[in-house]
C-alpha cells in the first residue's frame, strides 16, 4: 500500500497503541506504548519462545515479541475486537497486514481460555486488562493453566501502603470514570493472588512511588480535574511476572 493511501487509511481509524507501521506512518494511539514495554522487563530475545497475547488490541506487544525472535505468537482479544466498547479489530489487522507479520488470532474471551482451546505457550502476556474483570482471581487461574515459564502482567494497582494485601472494588465510575473498571489490588495482593492460582513464584518488578511523589502528583491530578486526591494517593501502574517451576525443577527444590 502507498504511503499516502496507508497513511490515510491509519488516520480513518481509532487506535489505543502506538505503532510504527514504516514509510512515516505512526499510528496515534492514545497509549504511550513504547514507554510500557520498557516497563514490562520483556526479555530482549524470545528466540524460538511460544507468545500468547490475552488482550492484544491493536497487537504493538504481539508484533514486539515476533520482533523479538519467538517463534509462534497468538494474539486474543474479545471486549476490543467485538466492537463493543471503545475499539475494534481494524487497527490490529491494518498493522498485521503492513508488518507483514506471521502473529495469529484468536477471538476468545479470557475466561474461555485452556489448553485444550489455545494450547499451552512459554511467555504470556496480560497487559492493561485485569482491573476490568469482574473474576480477577478466576482470570489468573485460565491463565495459568496456559503459561509454562512466564506470565508478564500489567495492571492498575491500588490501596498502596495497606499494610496488607488488599483490593478496591469500583461498583461504578470511581476508577478513570470507566464503567468496565472492576477491581485493583495492591502489590501485596496481586503477588497473593498470582500465586494463589497457580504459579510458583511472583514478584511485583516495577518500584512503586514513594508517599511524598505519590502526594505531590495527587495534588496535580487533582487540580487538573482528573483525580479525587485520596484515590490518586493511594494508585498506580504495577508490572509483575509470575514464574512456572519446570517438574525437573522441582525434583531439585524436593
Amino acid at each position: 500500500m502507498p504511503d499516502d493511501q496507508l497513511r490515510a487509511r491509519a488516520e480513518s481509524l481509532r487506535w489505543y497503541h502506538t505503532i510504527d507501521l514504516g514509510g512515516g506512518v505512526v499510528t496515534k494511539g492514545i497509549d504511550d506504548s513504547a514507554a510500557r514495554l520498557e516497563r514490562l522487563q520483556l526479555p530482549a530475545s524470545l528466540a524460538g519462545m511460544t507468545v500468547l497475547d490475552v488482550g492484544a488490541w491493536d497487537g504493538y506487544f504481539s508484533f514486539e515479541a515476533e520482533r523479538r525472535g519467538a517463534a509462534r505468537v497468538l494474539a486474543t482479544d474479545s471486549y476490543s475486537w467485538r466492537g463493543d466498547g471503545w475499539g475494534t479489530k481494524a487497527g490490529f489487522e491494518l498493522a498485521r497486514a503492513t508488518l507483514g507479520s506471521r502473529v495469529e488470532d484468536a477471538e476468545i474471551d479470557v475466561m474461555d481460555l485452556s489448553p485444550d482451546r489455545v494450547g499451552r505457550f512459554d511467555v504470556v502476556l496480560f497487559l492493561g486488562v485485569l482491573y476490568h474483570l469482574r473474576h480477577p482471581l478466576l482470570a489468573l487461574e485460565r491463565l495459568a493453566s496456559v503459561t509454562t515459564q512466564l506470565l508478564i502482567l500489567e495492571t492498575v494497582v491500588d490501596m498502596i501502603g495497606a499494610g496488607l494485601p488488599a483490593a478496591a472494588f469500583y461498583p461504578g465510575r470511581e476508577l478513570n470514570h470507566d464503567p468496565t473498571n472492576w477491581w485493583a489490588p495492591n502489590a501485596e495482593a496481586l503477588v497473593g493472588m498470582l500465586e494463589s492460582a497457580g504459579f510458583s513464584r511472583a514478584e511485583v518488578v516495577t518500584p512503586l512511588p514513594r508517599a511524598p511523589y505519590r502526594a505531590a502528583r495527587a495534588v496535580f491530578h487533582w487540580m487538573r480535574r482528573k483525580n479525587a486526591l485520596r484515590p490518586a494517593f493511594r494508585q498506580d501502574r504495577a508490572v509483575a511476572h509470575a514464574h512456572k517451576i519446570h517438574p525437573a525443577q522441582n525434583a531439585r527444590h524436593g
